[in-house]
């Protein structure tokens, strides 16, 4: 039973995210030769304030062009 677990910043239109883990499923079933009944996919929503790329917070706002984070 594959499991895929995706991890988002939280933000997205409801309906993409839905669109995403349906068709994430499908691509699974079909790469994997898993029937798709046996699919399991799990979505982890995260406050942009707790994630980050370095030390630059997702909830930070932009640097200007050419700046440092």
């Amino acid at each position: 039973m594959p499991i895929i677990q995706i991890t988002l910043v939280e933000g997205r239109d409801t309906a993409r995210v839905e669109r995403c883990i349906r068709e994430v499923a499908r691509v699974a079933s079909e790469t994997l030769d898993a029937p798709l009944a046996s699919i399991r996919v799990m979505v982890t929503e995260v406050p942009a304030n707790r994630f980050a790329v370095g030390t630059t917070l997702k909830s930070d706002p932009p640097t200007p062009a050419g700046g440092t984070a």
